[in-house]
């Protein structure tokens, strides 16, 4: 099947697919046109019914928008990510909340003893970290609904970002997101992806 039939057999409009798969890109600076909290408040609404174990939903956001908060994060940053953040109207951190069982009773009420399942702090964790992946990855994608760019990174220096933003260790940062409206084309073409017959396997 041609990438032009496989296409044609998803439900999604072929615009849409564009708009979110096909023609989207990691932007890697942005223009100046800010990101608003009604912005944030749909992409959250849209992405929030992203699939989670238990529907534990452990992804927790801070959005950077003080200067002083910026700061202190850029000096977390490797250096090459710096002007890639700086450029950023909206930053986000995208962190797992290690303490997400204490809302099990509210959020996956059916099975009374589900908290109880996490007692384990490494087995909690492990899970957190797991299920906000998976977050991440629908907000990315919710970030493009929205008709901007999303721009995540993982060079930093985890510990610190931790200690500054999440000191009473009940959160873990799992990425960084720079968000807004590219400032310019990429700067090559989009990289290869690897064949369907390279990855899917039938057993």
């Amino acid at each position: 099947m041609t990438a032009t039939a496989a296409f044609r057999r998803l439900a999604l409009d072929p615009a849409a697919q564009d708009l979110l798969f096909r023609e989207a890109r990691t932007a890697t600076a942005f223009d100046s046109e800010a990101v608003d909290d009604d912005q944030v408040r749909a992409i959250y609404e849209l992405v929030k019914y992203a699939p989670t174990s238990m529907n534990q939903q452990p992804m927790r956001i801070v959005l950077l928008r003080s200067e002083e908060t910026r700061r202190e994060l850029m000096s977390h940053l490797d250096r090459g990510n710096r002007p890639k953040t700086a450029s950023a109207p909206l930053v986000a951190l995208l962190a797992a909340d290690l303490g997400f069982h204490e809302r099990l009773p509210e959020v996956f009420p059916h099975l009374p003893y589900a908290k109880d399942l996490f007692a384990d702090a490494a087995v909690r964790r492990e899970s957190a970290l797991f299920n906000t992946a998976l977050q991440v990855a629908y907000f990315i994608v919710g970030v493009r609904a929205a008709g901007l760019a999303a721009g995540p990174i993982v060079g930093y220096d985890a510990d610190g970002i931790n200690k500054t933003f999440f000191g009473d260790g009940t959160r873990e940062i799992v990425t960084v997101v720079n968000i807004g409206r590219p400032a310019r084309e990429p700067d090559h073409p989009r990289l290869p992806r690897l064949p369907f017959h390279d990855v899917v396997t039938t057993a």
